[in-house]
């Protein structure tokens, strides 16, 4: 078992068991990281090759995958919590967007997104997580409830 899985696993069990049932049902949530180092990391292991965020990050274009870009950050109409980025890093498979195209997902149904669980140190995981998280903004649509389109 990797090493990075071991730490994980263990950071999990600490939150979980020292954590309220009412804390629990909020969801997980990681130590405090470093926005500008979890920058630093998303651009170091490559993550730009595919991802994108606006203003924040580019595509690598003259080496990234020219056909592939997911944008990632941004508004949004439901919180990106730790857990759900964390998995999305973790397992890239957990959980596809709609709409997914034959170009980021393989015949098998799997993200062509690559697996960093051995690649990653724990800090890096709650950097990049901290950083991704401070991308993204809660757009709550207006509700009409006279309008039936």
């Amino acid at each position: 078992m990797s090493k990075f899985v071991t730490h994980i696993g263990a950071v999990i069990l600490l939150a979980f068991t020292t954590a309220g049932c009412e804390q629990q049902a909020k969801g997980f949530v990681l130590p405090p990281g470093d926005y500008d180092q979890g920058k630093a990391t998303f651009t170091d292991l490559g993550c730009h090759a595919c991802h994108s965020i606006e203003g924040v990050v580019s595509k690598l274009e003259e080496s990234g995958d020219p056909v592939i870009e997911v944008v990632l950050g941004g508004a949004v109409t439901r919180v990106k919590t730790y857990g759900d980025l964390v998995t999305s890093i973790i397992n890239p498979s957990h959980k596809l967007s709609r709409g997914n195209t034959p170009i980021t997902v393989n015949e098998d149904g799997t993200s062509k997104m690559p697996y960093y669980n051995d690649v990653m140190t724990v800090q890096e995981l709650v950097d990049v997580t901290t950083f991704l998280q401070g991308t993204y903004s809660v757009w709550v649509p207006e509700y009409n409830m006279y309008y039936y389109p």
